[in-house]
This record gives structure tokens, sequence and C-alpha cells, in this order.
């Protein structure tokens, strides 16, 4: 007797696999498919809840979220075992190529860049040196910077055993330079802050021959400013791989000179007995890290920026008719320069303060989160969509309009 030929098992997982989970309404029917648990995010399986980020690329949020590709990249790069010296090699190469700088060192974010740009010129690939640090007794251990450019990375600068001295004028950096000078230290978002500017801070470090380090971390876009600052004379800058350039956020790049990039690999892991052996950059970051800049580099940034304006309108559209509520567009001009939507109203008349508007969006599910990045002012409250997802631009104007419309009835 021949037998019959057995049916596969129709099953939800065979489905998705074969693509016919487009047909799952007319094969399962509506009842069947609401049935369907919902599955849980990895976060939702901790009890937390997803945030639409509505700051921009801040540690704190995890910085961006990978592109598919960079993702990849990240996947592949974890099945397989490589010499991880000749990678960081490899990569830079491959990261100053595509930038347009003399060489390239992957970090752990742009703050492990800053910690291993001054070991870099402190032990100038002296190896006793190295195995020293943060020991600095007879080297070159006192860094310069303005007073109005001190900040919370100072910890960075400070961890390799320096000095930190904090000048004013030209003229304070002139008496402040002696034999114990290692390096003049600049903060590019405080550019504006202090009384020496950028390109007259780069003179006077080459009039008495000091390595310069600019902090540049969220100074992208535009992209031209990665090779910019190496261009006009900073001997290292450093950037962070996790915010527009939407690698891991773990991750950073060192950029300028090689024999500085040479000595600074030789403070940081793999190599044992180094102040950056806890610096880690995985074989997986560095390969993500070189294949995000790539994309970065060739990105069409103005229809990125097309995109930003787009979603701004979508939220101006719906505060529409709301009493006293005035929308204004503001980027700023060093960090962070992405368009920002500032949202400011008379209290008077929509009875709610800053404070609580930005908490009433926080608790609502799912949060959404605003903050204040430099150069945006302090008027009203800062609305960011450097970092929305897909259609989230819709969330964030349905929930804004309503809570100012309620407050506005009040």
């Amino acid at each position: 007797m021949k037998k019959k030929k057995r049916l596969p098992t129709l099953t939800r997982r065979s489905l998705i696999k074969s693509g016919a989970v487009l047909a799952l309404p007319t094969i399962l029917g509506p009842a069947a498919l609401a049935a369907q648990p919902a599955r849980q995010s990895i976060y939702e399986s901790l009890g937390l809840k997803h945030v639409i980020n509505c700051v921009g690329t801040v540690t704190n949020l995890g910085g961006s979220v990978m592109p598919p590709e960079v993702v990849a990249a990240w996947t592949e790069a974890s099945r397989h075992f490589v010499n991880l010296a000749e990678l960081q090699d490899r990569v830079g190469e491959r990261i100053a190529k595509a930038i347009g700088v003399e060489a390239a060192l992957v970090t752990t974010g742009a703050a492990g860049a800053l910690q291993l740009g001054t070991a870099a010129v402190v032990t100038r690939n002296d190896r006793k040196r190295i195995a020293r640090l943060p020991d600095t007794t007879g080297m070159r251990n006192e860094v310069i910077l303005q007073r109005t450019h001190h900040s919370c990375y100072d910890n960075q600068l400070t961890a390799i055993g320096v000095r930190l001295i904090d000048v004013e004028t030209a003229a304070d950096v002139r008496r402040a330079i002696n034999d114990r000078t290692a390096l003049m230290f600049f903060m590019n978002k405080d550019d504006a802050a202090g009384r020496i500017r950028r390109t007259e801070w780069i003179t006077l470090a080459r009039e008495h021959r000091i390595p310069t380090l600019l902090d540049a971390a969220a100074d992208t876009p535009p992209v031209d400013r990665l090779s910019e600052y190496n261009r006009i004379g900073f001997d290292l800058v450093a950037f962070s791989g996790g915010k527009a350039i939407r690698g891991p956020n773990d991750t950073g790049l060192l950029l300028g000179r090689r024999e500085l990039i040479n000595a600074a690999k030789l403070n940081t892991n793999p190599s044992c007995g180094t102040i950056g052996r806890a610096l880690k950059v995985s074989k997986e970051d560095m390969i993500a890290a070189m294949v995000a800049v790539e994309r970065f580099v060739r990105l069409d940034h103005q229809a990125e920026r097309r995109e930003w304006e787009r979603r701004i309108a979508v939220i101006e559209a719906a505060l529409r008719g709301i009493a006293s509520v005035q929308c204004e567009t503001i980027t700023p001009t060093t960090a962070n320069c992405v368009p920002h939507l500032i949202i400011a109203w008379d209290e008077k008349r929509v009875r709610i303060t800053r404070d609580r508007f930005t908490r009433a969006l926080a608790e609502a599910d799912p949060p959404i989160q605003i903050g204040r990045v430099p150069g945006t002012g302090e008027r009203g409250v800062c609305i960011s969509v450097f970092m929305l997802g897909a259609g989230e631009e819709r969330i964030v104007a349905e929930r804004v309009a309503r809570i100012l419309r309620t407050a506005a009835t009040r």
C-alpha cells in the first residue's frame, strides 16, 4: 500500500523562515494571530522600558543605535579568533585612509582616546616609562589647559599622573611652558568660552614645540570635522565612535601623528604592564568601528539633514494653535551640530513648568527623555530628533501636544 506523503507541521517559526509570515492573517485568521504571544525584548525581560531618545547621542542612553551593516560586521567578527595587535594596525590603517588622516587608533570611547593620547606624549615609546605610569617622576608631566576648558573628563588626563596647569591668556601660556610641559590640551566645545581660540592655541603650541590634544568627542557631523582638526595643526584628536558615527557606544577614535598613535598603542591592550590594559577594545568593536566610519563618510549627509528637518516639522505642526507656544530650530556650531527644536511657552497661559513638562514626558509609556546640549541656549525645552527611530517623531508630537494643550485649558 502506497504511503501518504506527510505534510510538514505548520508553525509560526516555519512561516517566518519561509517568508510566508506575510500571509499569516489569511492562513491563521485574525483571532489565531492575535493569540500569538508578543516577544519581549531583552531589555523588557529585565523589567526595563525602551526609551524614546530626544536628547541626542548621549552616553547614558547608549550613545546611538548601530545600523544593520555595523551590527552584521560586529557579529561576523565574533565568530573567529585573530591577532588583536595586528587587527588594531589594519583597522587603524583603513580608518585613517577613509578619513584622510595620518594614523588612527580605535579606543574605548573618546575618554579612552584622551587617556591614551596623554600617555603617548608622556612616555614617547619608552617602555620603561610606560611600565611606571602613573608614576611620572622625572618625566614631562604637566598639561596646560585654559581655566574654562576643565570638565568631568579631566580624570582621563590626570589618571596618567600629570598635573593640570591653568592658563587664561597667551602670556599665561608662555609663562607656564617649561621643561616639564608634556602637552597642551583643548576642549573643542568650549572654544568660545576661552580667551585663546583654537587657531591661536595651535600657534602657541608650535612656537614652543609642545604636542596638542583636542577633545572633539561629539563634533560630527559634519563629516569633514574628522580630518579638519588634524589638518589645521592638532597633533592628536579624540572623537567618539558611538555618537553620530554610530559605532559601538564603547568605541572612540584617536587620530593624528603616526609616531604618537604608535606610542598610544604601546600603552594599551593587548600589551600587559600598561596603564591602558583595562582599556580593552574587542575584535568585534574594532571591526564595527571601522565599518561605522566607512559608512559615515559615504552617507548622504544632506539627505540626513532633510530627514531631521522633516521630523522637526511633524512636531511643530502638532503644536500649532496652542496659546503662546513658540518653536525655533537651533543648530549648535561645534558639538552636536544637528537641528534641535526649542519649544517655549508663557507659563501663565500654559500652566506647566519646564521641569514638570520634562517629568511628564519621562513618566509616560514609552518614556520620552529630553535634555539640553551645549549651544542650544536656555530658552524653553530642547527636543533632539537626531536619534529617533522610524515613526517616533509622531509619538513625540502627539505626546508633547497633549501635555501642552491640557496645560493650556486649566
